[in-house]
């Protein structure tokens, strides 16, 4: 069973976030990783439907769309550019610092003149002066961290992006970047129904007002395997994957998912989640179920 939503831009009712700088976002954001080839490598079977999917994505509310140079790479960037350039209201946020060297080979590689190279070259494929939100992929644990906070400090210099975050770093490394005299305004992570090893950084930024975005938002781990999901979406007249998103959506109001797909249908039943209100005894369930099962 799919949840319907009751208008046609369900996005618009996940509520607000403010990343900082005068950018507010709707909470609930599509990622761009989907619709690349097998492996996030080459262009997707079907470009014309990549491209269906990015303008459905704003036509339900959507106005945040994540994405990485890796993608593809390049690939994500330029299908955005090309659906969506130029953006309107539309906030792109795109990372840097993962090499591709083949399907789903992800090398890190933080020295700074690369960084530099990947930012200018991501402002050039995405059509625009200036990136909203630039993220560093990962902290090269074989360059001085400093040396990457620095560059991203650089960027916002030169005016080559306006607001930064990090990805898949614990709060000590959070830390570290706003000694550093960095504002971060987004962490990604993984983090899903499956998989709550970043419960502490959720509740950091939290705590500090930072918006976090979880990846794999889908992944609901053991509960899907036992039942126990299926069985909360029978109770609100949704699908696990609704579920899924409305329960990420209740569990902190800093929780900024971005569910990425291919097609247009999934699409529209994701968006829909951000409509779904979910009760407190199943969230609570929920919440109870994910915590027995790590």
């Amino acid at each position: 069973m799919i949840f319907s939503p009751p208008t046609d831009r369900p996005a618009l009712d996940a509520g607000t976030f403010d990343l900082g700088d005068g950018l507010t976002i709707h909470r609930l954001g599509y990622g761009a990783m989907r619709i690349t080839g097998k492996g996030i490598w080459g262009p997707p079977k079907d470009h014309d439907e990549s491209v269906r999917v990015l303008k459905r994505a704003v036509e339900l509310g959507i106005d945040f769309v994540d994405t990485a140079d890796s993608y593809g790479p390049f690939v994500s960037e330029d299908l955005i550019a090309e659906a969506l350039a130029p953006y309107d209201d539309v906030v792109i946020a795109t990372k840097g610092g993962l090499l591709r060297t083949g399907p789903n080979e992800w090398p890190v590689l933080g020295k700074p003149s690369y960084l530099r190279q990947a930012v200018q070259m991501s402002l050039r494929r995405l059509k625009l002066d200036t990136i909203p939100l630039y993220q560093l992929h990962r902290i090269d644990p074989e360059v001085d961290r400093d040396e990457q906070f620095a560059a991203l400090k650089e960027f916002q210099d030169e005016g080559w992006v306006r607001l930064v975050g990090l990805s898949e770093v614990d709060v000590d490394e959070i830390k570290a970047a706003q000694d550093f005299g960095l504002s971060i305004v987004t962490v990604q992570n993984e983090y899903n129904l499956g998989n709550r090893k970043h419960e502490d950084v959720v509740d950091f930024c939290e705590s500090e007002g930072i918006g976090f975005i979880p990846w794999f938002p889908l992944n609901a781990g053991k509960l899907a395997d036992d039942g126990t999901l299926d069985d909360a979406a029978n109770e609100v007249s949704a699908s696990p994957s609704q579920v899924a998103l409305a329960w990420l959506l209740k569990r902190s109001p800093v929780m900024l998912p971005i569910p990425g797909t291919s097609s247009v249908e999934h699409l529209e039943e994701n968006t829909a989640a951000a409509a779904l209100d979910l009760p407190d005894a199943v969230f609570d369930r929920l919440d109870q179920a994910t915590r027995d099962a790590s």
